[in-house]
């Protein structure tokens, strides 16, 4: 195993960001177990944490097995070879359905607190892993529509390097722990102890993380 558990694969993100100032950063996490692990980069650095919220779009026949993913504005990706003779109407409903649940656990999560804000600063975005990089993506382009970051950095424990490559295209620095050439098929294989992250925990966390960094008080 490489990773005791999430707060040890966080530590270890947390030492190689060290010098990124936290007063011009802020740390977006995917709930669930990335919040675990973007927590410990957040209190390292003294940066805010805030979550984009993805949720993955399912197979129509299995829906366990996801074809794409979408965030909290609707941004959507897909496997296009996954996804060729898949009704589109059900494409567009499955991910507005999507869509809708994922501003449902943000409200979950944080209640009625705005989003954290990142113009004109690093936002570094984070995740307990990747596997086939969908939810990555679509948070990955959420970031840059809505929150218009001057840089964007995936800080990731572990990922396969030619979704790493396709990340970094789409205009992010990746930086990862594990850079797997050849990817044992699953994140929770690179981890020793990989037990469920639940709702009550991610609340629990962003509670404790509102004094980690410094946020600006918009002018009224």
């Amino acid at each position: 195993m490489y990773f005791r558990d999430r707060v040890e694969a966080g530590r270890k993100l947390a030492k190689l960001l060290r010098r990124i100032n936290g007063r011009n950063t802020v740390v977006y996490a995917l709930p669930r177990g990335g919040v675990v692990v973007g927590a410990e980069i957040a209190k390292a650095i003294g940066a805010p944490l805030d979550l984009i919220i993805t949720r993955k779009i399912g197979h129509p026949f299995n829906p366990e097995y996801a074809i794409g993913a979408t965030a909290e504005n609707g941004h959507s990706v897909f496997n296009k070879e996954e996804i060729l003779g898949i009704d589109e109407s059900y494409l567009t409903s499955e991910a507005e359905k999507q869509k809708q649940e994922a501003k449902r656990r943000r409200e979950v999560y944080l209640g009625k607190k705005p989003s954290i804000p990142s113009k004109g600063k690093t936002a570094i975005l984070v995740d307990d892993g990747i596997a086939t990089g969908l939810t990555m993506k679509a948070a990955l382009t959420e970031l840059q529509t809505h929150y218009n970051p001057t840089k964007i950095i995936i800080a990731i424990p572990v990922a396969p390097k030619d979704t790493a490559d396709e990340l970094e295209k789409m205009g992010a620095k990746v930086l990862a722990i594990i850079m797997a050439k050849e990817f044992l098929g699953a994140i929770g294989a690179y981890y020793q102890d990989f037990s469920p992250v639940e709702d009550q925990d991610v609340i629990r966390i962003m509670k404790e993380a509102e004094g980690y960094g410094y946020i600006p008080v918009p002018p009224v």
